[in-house]
């Protein structure tokens, strides 16, 4: 059965003590694991889950996540199992695909620092800021023996396809291997003494304080030196250097498959194709901006997507555009993953994803298909303007480029030189007859081999694509011997303001002055100067530090001297966060159904480091709370012009406020453009102005009512030649409006009707009044009377009607179509005078019933 709830008792339970809900298929032996060509992908509207089968391109169970709503999802899978850490509360959780139970729960700090990684029956939480590579048993969250331990601000984390884990460390330049110990029989057992993972191979890839990006392979791992311009290749136990040609910061997918690594250059739009130790194609990628995703191998072609229109362009082993598949148009991250001999496209943003095959065969899957859990997709707002192209030029200097001296050493830092339009690529540093490349990332480096108590200089300048920048010069640092102690242990707080506040106790100046204290803030992969203090402590500034970034910090003591101790033990992590940005694309609009009441709409609000947790909607000083992006507010009063306020409200408190106007329904005005008539009807025109709402029209007068259209109305079973006024009445959701018109039908008009027969003396009957009986006789009484006839008309004579009266039975016989009645009609000849019925034929179908009874 499709589209029904998973209805064993245990799943429901541990899910539901999970806050997790899977819906999709009905029996214990449907929820299989994902060894079938299918892949779980994360949809963020609508926090769920969708195991998309890559066979039939179709959802076939589908898990909601409710506290994930509008959460950055990272989800890690094998055949057996899928762990998901929700970026936005840090919260880790293991579901067996086999069972469809949930396994475990374990938190992590939030935002981005921390990864989970997952090969069969390992699993690791890479804690990138601190350097720690953790082992757990995936069945039980559990840590599994001691953790590998690296310098902080390391990256990488993943596995290659022989099942070992890579991690970079950028201020060594190395990248190193490490391997799963074995599992406990028992999920949350200890494992043997001495059973812990383990760092198995270490290998020199970039010089010290580079910038790194990690890539794994079917076996061994792709490094990007970013700073030199160079993809490393670990195989085998064998390094291999390829030089590129690239001119801005290149990106790696996470995983590569086979022996070609794409790089891509989001600044050339250009992607750089390595096989062995060499760069064999380059090509470009059409479209405008930087926002490219890296590009991922598969099937003998290039798949790129630009998440500025989430188009996905493939690329054969030429480098020749061979196909294009279109997005939603709108800006947004799109999900490259190659899963069980399939690749899959998948916009979390979007409500369709899709499916290439072996054979480049694209499918597209609606992730929020209504026979597995029902309702479509939200509506989507108009994709915003293209943002204005940047101008580009060579990069600024560095700012406040900081020297301290160490034991035959000193420690320059600085803060980021503008880029101005081209992502800065490296820095370099010269002064003590060396000249070192720094990655853009890192911003700090320790210069060796120097000779105390003498005088050094040192400058730093920045390079992008459009070449070197100005340099600027530190201040003189002489080194020395008499180094402070560092700091025995530093201590970070995050602060609902935005500012991070570092303290630490006062360090040893071994007999000197402690004049200052130099702060290093450490992320995944790179570490940069936060700032200086003579005391001890440094709040950094609000926006300084990138919101919802993990982040630990180190730091050094600088005596009176200029000399600096080494750095201090790493602090705790934080991630920086405050109040969170207004929302966006707000709109706001009568609702035509509900009076008083206005719907209301947006794009979610930036988080600022903290989850969104509800949205305050205000207009008219009603206020409603809610944790959608979407709300009606009620009780606003009629045809009123209303100022809405939305604001969005996470850890730190409400953010600034987006603000647009709206119109409550009003009653429905009416205006009178026109109107005509007939001998038994009345047609008025007239416009509606529906007031925002949805109207319906009725016209009525004389006792009759029509309704309908809004633009004309035809009452119709009235008198001829009676004067009426027409009311007519618009009615919506507010009420209702009305106006009149006064329009008279028309009179109806009889033919007075005497043909002459074939014979004899009826070849003359009907020519002239004779004496006695005779055709189209009138009477001032309803019966033939010759005391009271007023006239004789000819055939053909056209008579105003009135009004029809019972009187003397007459039969107009051959001369009128044997008609023949006892009803007469009062007409206009010398005064109301009458005719019999028998010889009037009556204009418009001869209808004795639309006159009135005199």
């Amino acid at each position: 059965m499709r589209g029904g709830l998973v209805t064993i008792g245990t799943v429901a339970a541990l899910l539901a003590a999970m806050g997790l809900t899977v819906l999709g298929l009905g029996a214990a032996d449907n929820a299989v694991a994902s060894f079938d060509a299918s892949s779980w992908l994360w949809s963020t509207t609508r926090s769920e889950l969708a195991r998309v089968n890559g066979v039939t391109a179709r959802v076939d169970t589908r898990m909601e996540v409710p506290g994930g709503r509008r959460h950055q999802m990272q989800v890690a899978q094998t055949d057996r199992l899928l762990i998901l850490r929700d970026l936005n509360t840090g919260r880790v959780s293991s579901l067996d695909l086999a069972t469809l139970q949930i396994t475990a729960t374990t938190p992590t700090a939030p935002g981005l620092g921390v990864s989970v990684a997952l090969h069969e029956d390992a699993a690791f939480v890479v804690d990138a800021v601190q350097g720690i590579v953790r082992q757990l048993d995936p069945r039980a969250l559990t840590p599994v023996g001691e953790p590998v331990r690296y310098p902080p601000g390391i990256t990488g984390g993943t596995f290659d396809g022989a099942g070992k884990l890579w991690v970079a460390v950028p201020s060594e330049g190395t990248v190193s291997a490490v391997t799963a110990a074995e599992l406990p029989e028992t999920p949350g057992d200890a494992p043997p003494a001495g059973l812990s993972p383990k760092r198995v191979e270490t290998y020199d890839v970039a010089e010290p304080a580079h910038e790194l990006v990690v890539s794994t392979l079917d076996e061994g791992v792709a490094v990007l030196d970013r700073t030199s311009t160079s993809l490393v290749t670990v195989v085998g136990g064998q390094t291999k250097r390829a030089q590129l040609s690239m001119t801005a910061p290149g990106y790696l997918p996470t995983r590569t498959s086979g022996q070609q690594v794409p790089v891509t250059v989001p600044g050339e739009r250009s992607v750089h194709v390595v096989r062995d130790s060499r760069e064999v194609k380059r090509f470009t990628v059409p479209g405008d901006g930087v926002r490219l995703s890296p590009a991922v191998a598969w099937a003998g072609r290039f798949y790129c997507a630009d998440e500025n229109t989430g188009t996905v362009y493939a690329f054969d082993a030429e480098g020749q555009l061979v196909q294009t598949v279109k997005g939603s148009g709108r800006p947004g991250p799109v999900e490259l993953e190659v899963r069980e001999n399939h690749l899959f496209i998948n916009p979390p943003d979007s409500s369709t994803a899709q499916v290439v095959d072996d054979r480049n065969q694209v499918r597209e899957v609606d992730k929020y298909a209504n026979d597995v859990l029902g309702g479509g997709p939200p509506p989507v707002a108009p994709p915003p303007p293209p943002p204005k192209k940047p101008k580009v030029s060579k990069p600024g200097a560095p700012k406040s480029v900081t020297a301290a001296a160490g034991d035959a050493s000193a420690r320059v830092s600085w803060q980021a030189a503008a880029s101005n339009g081209a992502e800065i690529t490296r820095y370099v540093v010269e002064g003590a007859g060396q000249t070192h490349q720094v990655g853009a990332n890192q911003r700090a480096l320790e210069i060796t081999g120097l000779t105390n108590g003498e005088t050094y200089t040192f400058s730093v300048h920045a390079v992008n694509a459009k070449g070197e920048g100005p340099a600027r010069r530190s201040n003189p640092v002489v080194p020395t011997a008499e180094v402070p102690d560092p700091p025995a242990s530093v201590t970070a707080e995050a602060r609902p303001d935005g500012t991070v506040r570092v303290s630490w106790p006062e360090a040893d100046g071994q007999g000197n002055k402690i004049a200052k204290y130099a702060v290093t803030a450490t992320s995944a992969g790179a570490s940069a100067p936060a700032g200086e203090s003579p005391k001890t402590e440094l709040v950094v500034p609000a926006g300084q530090l990138e919101y919802g970034t993990q982040y630990a910090f180190t730091v050094t003591a600088v005596s009176e001297k200029g000399a600096g101790s080494k750095a201090s033990p790493v602090s705790n992590t934080v991630v920086p966060f405050t109040v969170p940005k207004a929302p966006t694309e707000l709109r706001a609009s009568t609702v035509a159904d509900q009076p008083g009441t206005v719907a209301v709409q947006w794009s979610p609000a930036l988080d600022n480091g903290r989850p969104v947790t509800k949205y305050l909607v205000e207009a008219a000083g009603k206020t409603v709370e809610v944790t959608d992006v979407r709300a009606t507010v009620g009780g606003l009063g009629n045809g009123q012009n209303v100022t809405v306020k939305v604001k969005a409200v996470n850890e730190a408190g409400p953010g600034p406020e987006a603000s647009t106007t709206a119109r409550t329904v009003a009653e429905p005005r009416i205006t009178v453009t026109g109107s005509s008539a007939d001998a038994t009807s009345v047609t008025v025109t007239f416009t509606v102005d529906a007031g925002g709402g949805r109207a319906t029209c009725t016209a009525a007068t004389g006792g009759k009512t029509a309704s309908g259209s809004c633009s004309s109305l035809r009452v119709t079973g009235l008198t001829p030649g009676t004067a009426y006024t027409v009311t007519l009445t618009a009615s919506n959701a507010a009420g209702k409006g009305t106006a009149s018109r006064a329009q008279g039908t028309d009179p109806l008009y009889g033919i007075a009707t005497c043909k002459n027969g074939p014979d004899g003396d009826q070849r003359t009957y009907c020519d002239k009044d004779v004496d006695g009986r005779n055709g189209n006789e009138i009477f001032e009484v309803p019966r033939q009377d010759n005391d009271r006839q007023a006239g004789w008309v000819p055939d053909g004579r056209r008579l105003r009607t009135y009004c029809k009266v019972k009187g003397e039975d007459v039969d107009a016989w051959i001369y009128n179509n044997n008609k023949k009645s006892t009803w007469w009609i009062q007409v206009d000849y010398k005064g109301k005078t009458y005719i019999p019925w028998a010889w009037l034929n009556l204009e418009g179908g001869d209808d004795l019933g639309v006159l009135p009874t005199c």
